[in-house]
């Protein structure tokens, strides 16, 4: 498929019978198999746009048992709304997609943490070469004397001409650290450069501590040579803006969503295949409810 422009979108699968029949090629490709017992012995029902597996009888749609199972929104508007948040830089906020798509501010929030949930990336390659690590703080209100006694801390990995990973964390301390840089960095990386916050000295450990270097921001120092941060800075920069500009508010419950969301689009910003690829992770990814989006942390 080429990249679509929303012209084209509306084009290839303005109605319900494209989505069905492209759904179906991206889950099945060549023949249609059973979710329950995986034969492939099976009928189709078409009056109800459903199929029969003629082994264990179970009756099934192409949405049952992904993230479009059990809606009642027609899969164009999920067409859609996939398409607005895989194309809007800085994301979307669900009062904008209610605006555009219709209907309730709890459908819209509800399609795009859905959305959200499927664009978690899991098996992600440790990054090498070289690596840029630094933290920043986002949402609530800063006190006087306590400027981030109630903003989230958000610790970024980034790997130039590479990967971006966002971490929200509860501290800033050097065992945090060290979780967050030995989960994402390859034993293979040439360097991880950070800032001259001391804790990152303890984070490095015994395994990267003769690849660390840093740049002294604290002598208003922000490069030396190809030794800085600014990498790192600049994808703070646009989660910062989506914060601001677009969501406005995000709580620290689905925090780690808005920034998987963030690094998804991110790391595929090159990619023309980004609208395919995210329905394909939204067929293969575990479904949400919505009891679970209400529920208190």
């Amino acid at each position: 498929m080429e990249h679509l422009d929303i012209c084209k979108l509306i084009e290839d699968f303005g109605s319900e019978a494209k989505c069905r029949e492209y759904i179906e090629a991206l889950r099945w490709h060549d023949y249609v198999t059973c979710p329950r017992c995986q034969s492939d012995k099976i009928s189709r029902i078409k009056l109800r746009h459903q199929f029969d597996c003629d082994s264990c009888r179970y009756q099934f749609s192409v949405t049952a048992g992904t993230m479009f199972a059990d809606s009642h929104l027609p899969l164009w508007k999920w067409f859609l709304a996939t398409y607005m948040l895989c194309e809007s830089r800085k994301g979307m906020s669900a009062n904008q997609l209610k605006r555009m798509l219709g209907g309730s501010y709890k459908t819209a929030c509800y399609l795009c943490h859905r959305i959200r949930a499927a664009m978690k990336e899991v098996n992600k390659p440790d990054m090498d070469s070289v690596v840029e690590v630094d933290e920043t703080y986002v949402g609530g209100k800063p006190r006087i004397g306590r400027p981030h006694r109630e903003k989230e801390i958000v610790v970024g990995v980034r790997q130039r001409d590479g990967e971006l990973r966002f971490t929200r964390v509860g501290d800033v301390k050097a065992n945090t650290l060290y979780k967050v840089i030995h989960q994402n960095v390859s034993d293979d990386v040439e360097f991880i450069i950070t800032d001259d916050v001391s804790a990152y000295d303890g984070a490095m450990g015994s395994q990267f501590k003769d690849k660390h270097m840093t740049i002294n921001h604290s002598q208003k120092r922000y490069s030396n040579g190809w030794i800085y941060t600014n990498t790192v800075e600049s994808a703070f920069s646009l989660l910062k803006r989506g914060v601001i500009g677009t969501w406005h508010k995000v709580s620290a419950k689905h925090l780690p969503a808005y920034l998987d969301e963030m690094c998804w689009r991110f790391n595929n910003r090159k990619n023309q295949f980004l609208f395919r690829d995210t329905l394909l992770k939204m067929l293969e990814a575990e479904h949400v409810e919505y009891k679970q989006l209400t529920k208190v942390a």
